[in-house]
């Protein structure tokens, strides 16, 4: 079932916001002045969501969002770490301005389908990556089907993960995966530290792409997934594919939107 779509997603004015933020100092700060200035309203009444605090809260709030089926725009206030999904916390006082000419970036997230070695089925979404890791100081050995056609027999090492552009430049990046566009529509399929194909630097796959996970000699050589967060072990077999009926749009300050930021990520030396 694809979650609720609101008058905000369409391009309407904004005028209801809701108020999400972490429990660092700096963000608790940040939401009682923003409560002195802003009648906050809860999420199942708002046309968009403040978030205030770094990636993590970020994740935790569009998770939060796809759990109750109701999705509506996000706009982050960095008042945390890195930040790649927030806008800058220049100030409160013209917020409600700064949402309605914010700049609309859609993100789609992943949809996995995890099955464990005693048979149970577990379902999560992922707006950064799938990854599968080893369990032990055991080699992973995992078959990858892509539409259901096998494209590696069996790729030894610490894992594989697939991704999303936003998730591109997370996990991935350090997996030394590539960077991708936020509107390429494609997903990088990464080795995580390949033993065997040794050379094999991963997959660019269009986002239509149904990938599955075997896992090979999974009691001698258990496997975990983890979908953002949420992991699942000893694992059997993983389908993951795009959640295209889950759309979700994020909210940012014309010139520091999510797509110029991968853009200039590749450069960074």
């Amino acid at each position: 079932m694809g979650a609720e779509k609101t008058s905000a997603d369409t391009g309407a004015n904004i005028e209801r916001l809701a108020l999400v933020y972490s429990e660092s100092k700096r963000a608790r700060k940040a939401a009682r002045e923003l409560t002195d200035r802003f009648d906050f309203v809860s999420i199942e009444e708002a046309d968009a969501v403040i978030v205030l605090g770094g990636d993590g809260t970020m994740l935790d709030t569009l998770h939060d969002m796809l759990e109750v089926e109701r999705i509506i725009p996000v706009f982050g206030l960095n008042l945390g770490t890195v930040g790649f999904l927030m806008n800058r916390h220049d100030g409160v006082s013209d917020l409600l301005e700064r949402v309605n000419a914010a700049k609309r970036m859609a993100v789609r997230p992943l949809q996995m389908e995890a099955v464990t070695q005693d048979g149970r089925t577990e379902r999560s979404c992922a707006i950064n990556e799938v990854s599968l890791l080893r369990e032990t100081r055991q080699t992973a050995k995992i078959e990858i089907l892509v539409n259901g056609r096998i494209r590696i027999g069996e790729l030894a090492g610490d894992g594989v993960l697939l991704a999303t552009p936003v998730g591109s430049t997370a996990y991935n990046l350090s997996a030394n995966g590539p960077i991708l566009p936020l509107d390429s529509r494609m997903l990088a399929l990464t080795p995580i530290s390949p033993f065997r194909p040794r050379r094999w630097p991963g997959a660019i796959l269009p986002e239509t792409s149904k990938v599955t996970f075997r896992v090979r000699e999974p009691s001698k050589r258990p496997v975990a997934v983890v979908a953002d967060q949420k992991e699942v072990r000893d694992i059997a077999e993983v389908h993951v594919e795009i959640a295209a009926d889950m759309e979700m749009t994020l909210l940012f300050d014309p010139g520091h939107a999510l797509d110029e930021r991968i853009v200039a990520e590749q450069f960074i030396t």
